[in-house]
């Protein structure tokens, strides 16, 4: 990612599990797995898979109900990460 670049989610799709499809603002597309992500007080109510799925996107990132979200540059590693595995 380079640093003069402003990184947002510009679409997500649930697939399954603790998988959402992210797309990014440069164009970067990849599956994200968040179940090893989804732990403290904030996230606790991710844990119900239902309740994960129904997240919403603002104009930056996702994020759920219970006020949980994920900085997108948080996102875009994790998607660059697991992408290498």
């Amino acid at each position: 990612m380079k640093n003069n670049l402003l990184i947002k989610v510009s679409d997500a799709n649930y697939i399954k599990d603790y998988q959402i499809e992210l797309t990014f603002s440069d164009g970067l597309k990849s599956i994200v797995d968040l179940k090893d992500e989804i732990w403290g007080v904030v996230f606790k109510p991710l844990n119900n898979i239902n309740y994960f799925k129904n997240f919403s996107q603002d104009r930056w990132t996702i994020g759920w109900e219970c006020g949980a979200d994920f900085a997108p540059e948080y996102l875009y590693e994790l998607a660059m990460n697991q992408k290498e595995k």
